[in-house]
C-alpha cells in the first residue's frame, strides 16, 4: 500500500499511531484496567513493532537503489555490484523513488549468482580415467602372458596374430576384425559375455578359447567340403591356404582353427554344448552361434569346432562304429570294456566303453534326439518335418533289429569314448510323446548327471552358462525365450528321474 498509494497510507499510519499515543496516555491514568483495554493496547504494540521493521527494510532498500540510480551516467560504466543471494532469489518487482517531486522508476540490473560446482558422486563411468604408460607392443605381450590378466583365459591363438596399422604392428586382440573371403573387414564386437575372471566351473579352458574362436576369429576363407551324395559341409578357416581338398580325412582340410558352419535350424546344438558341459558328460563339441553377412542373410547359424582328431566315417551311416539295433543291445547284455576286461571276439563288442552307451542315452532322452538310436522315429509318433517321414523311414518299424545306428563317432587316439556330434534337440515334442525307446537295455546312468537332474541348481546354471553366448541369448528371445526352453528340460528331467525309480536303474560313478 506505501508504494501505490504513499500519501494514503501517511494518513493512516498517523491516525493509528495518535490513537495507539491516547490510549498509552489513558493506561497510564488512574482508570479501570478491563480486558477490553488490554487486548487494544497488545494490538496497538504489534502495529507499531510491524510499521517501525517495515520503515527500516524500505528504508534501506531505497537506499540501494538511489545509489544505483544516482551513480548512473552516460558516459560511465556501470560499479561491479554485488547482490546477496537472497535478494537473487527474491527480486522486488519495481522499485520507485522520489527525485525532484516525481516518481521515477530506475533501471534495475539483475546479477545471477552461480553457486560453486559440487563434486560430482562416484559414479561408473564418471571417474577420471588415470594416466597410464603407453601401451607397447612389447607390453601388451609380456601383460597377457601373466596369469592374474583376467584375459588370459581368453586367450585364443586363431586371434593372437599381429596385423600392421599405420606402420606398428597391434595385436589382432584388441581390435577384433572378421574377413571373409571377398575382402571385405568389418569390426565387431565380442559375442562371448563374461563378467568375472574365470569362466564358469564346468567350461574348461580350451572349452572358453574355443568359445572365443567360434564367436570372434577371423575368417580368411570360406570352403565347401562334401558330406553325403546329396550335402556338404560349409568350413571356416583362420588362416588362409592355397589348397582344397574334397576329402574329409588328411591334414589338409583345415590348415589352423576351423569352425563348422550349420544351418539355422540347427540352433539347438549350441543349447545341447552347454547341458552335456552342465551335466558332466563333455562329450560334445563346442558350439556357438554366429552371424555371417555373407551366408544366410544375416541370420544367427550355430557354429561348431572343427575336430581333425575324429576318425573319418565316409559310410551311408556317417559312423565310425558300424552297429545295427540288434547287435548294440547284446554289446549292452555284455558290458563291453567293463572294469577293463577285455571282450570276447564271440560277444560282438565294438571299441567303444560300455559306460558311453549310459551317457548317450541320457543326453539324447533329454533333448529328444532320435538319429542315432532311432533312425526311423519307431518310439514315438513323428510329425509331417521330421526327416524319418520325408524319407519314408517310419514305414520300415515291422524289423527294428536290422534298423542301423547313425553318428557314432569316435576319436582316433581315444576309441573307447564317444564324440556326440549333430545334437540337434526338439523341444516342441509333447511329454506324452516322449520317444522312450532311447532308453531300453540300460541298466546304469553315471551318478554326476543325475544329481545335477536332481538338485535345484540347473535353471541357474543354464541361464549362467547360455548368457555367454550373446547372438544366442538375443535369437531365443532373451531370458524369457531361454526360461521356456529350459522348463522344457526340467519336465523331462523329473520324467527320467521317475523312470529310473521305476525300473530299478542303477545311479552309479562312471569315471573309469
Amino acid at each position: 500500500m506505501d508504494a501505490y498509494f504513499p500519501h494514503l497510507g501517511r494518513a493512516v499510519n498517523a491516525f493509528l499511531c495518535h490513537s495507539c499515543a491516547w490510549l498509552f496516555r489513558a493506561w497510564s491514568a488512574r482508570r479501570v484496567r478491563s480486558k477490553r483495554n488490554l487486548l487494544i493496547a497488545s494490538a496497538c504494540f504489534i502495529y507499531l513493532f510491524f510499521i517501525f521493521t517495515r520503515a527500516e527494510d524500505v528504508l534501506q532498500r531505497n537506499k540501494t537503489a538511489a545509489n544505483l540510480h544516482l551513480k548512473k551516467t552516460p558516459g560511465a560504466q556501470w560499479p561491479n555490484v554485488a547482490v546477496h543471494p537472497e535478494l537473487d532469489r527474491n527480486p522486488p518487482e519495481e522499485i520507485y523513488l522520489e527525485h525532484n517531486g516525481t516518481s521515477i522508476q530506475p533501471n534495475v540490473v539483475y546479477i545471477t549468482l552461480k553457486s560453486k560446482r559440487s563434486k560430482p558422486a562416484n559414479i561408473r563411468g564418471t571417474v577420471r580415467p588415470k594416466f597410464r604408460k603407453k601401451r607397447t607392443l612389447k607390453n601388451v605381450q609380456r601383460g597377457a602372458q601373466m596369469p592374474g590378466n583376467p584375459d588370459f583365459l581368453a586367450q585364443d591363438p586363431g586371434t593372437q596374430k599381429q596385423f600392421t596399422k599405420g606402420g606398428r604392428d597391434v595385436p589382432a586382440r584388441i581390435k577384433k576384425v572378421a574377413t571373409h573371403p571377398g575382402g571385405q573387414r568389418e569390426a565387431q564386437e565380442s559375442n562371448i559375455r563374461i563378467y568375472s575372471e574365470s569362466p564358469p566351473p564346468w567350461l574348461s579352458r580350451e572349452d572358453f578359447s574355443a568359445l572365443r574362436f567360434l564367436a570372434d576369429g577371423n575368417i580368411a576363407q570360406v570352403r565347401h567340403l562334401p558330406f553325403t551324395q546329396r550335402s556338404h559341409l560349409r568350413l571356416f578357416d583362420s588362416e588362409p591356404s592355397d589348397q582344397s581338398s574334397t576329402e574329409r580325412s588328411g591334414t589338409t582340410v583345415c590348415r589352423g582353427r576351423c569352425g563348422l558352419i550349420k544351418s539355422p535350424m540347427d540352433m539347438s546344438e549350441v543349447f545341447a554344448f552347454h547341458l552335456d558341459r552342465i551335466l558332466g558328460l563333455n562329450r560334445t563339441l563346442p558350439a556357438v552361434s554366429r552371424r555371417f553377412s555373407f551366408l544366410q542373410g544375416g541370420h544367427p547359424c550355430p557354429t561348431i569346432l572343427w575336430d581333425s582328431s575324429l576318425l573319418p566315417a565316409d559310410n551311408e551311416e556317417q559312423s565310425t562304429v558300424r552297429l545295427t539295433w540288434k547287435t548294440y543291445q547284446n554289446s549292452l547284455k555284455q558290458k563291453c570294456w567293463h572294469r577293463g576286461i577285455v571282450p570276447k571276439a564271440e560277444w560282438g563288442c565294438a571299441d567303444v566303453h560300455h559306460y558311453e552307451w549310459s551317457k548317450l542315452t541320457l543326453f539324447d532322452f533329454l533333448l529328444q534326439i532320435y538319429n542315432r538310436l532311432d533312425r526311423n522315429c519307431c518310439g514315438f509318433k513323428p510329425r509331417k518335418e521330421d526327416s524319418c517321414v520325408e524319407n519314408l523311414r517310419n514305414l520300415n518299424c515291422s524289423s527294428q533289429d536290422d534298423i542301423k545306428l547313425v553318428h557314432i563317432i569316435q576319436r582316433s587316439l581315444d576309441p573307447r569314448h564317444l564324440v556326440f556330434i549333430d545334437n540337434k534337440g526338439y523341444f516342441d515334442r509333447d511329454e506324452d510323446n516322449l520317444d522312450f525307446k532311447l532308453l531300453e537295455g540300460i541298466k546304469e546312468f553315471p551318478d554326476s548327471a543325475v544329481s545335477v537332474l536332481k538338485g535345484q541348481t540347473l535353471r541357474q546354471k543354464l541361464l549362467q552358462s547360455l548368457f555367454l553366448d550373446k547372438v544366442y541369448w538375443e535369437s531365443q528371445g532373451g531370458r524369457q525365450g531361454i526360461e521356456r526352453l529350459i522348463d522344457v528340460i526340467e519336465r523331462r528331467a523329473k520324467i527320467l528321474l521317475t523312470y529310473i525309480n521305476a525300473h530299478g536303474i542303477k545311479v552309479i560313478p562312471m569315471n573309469e
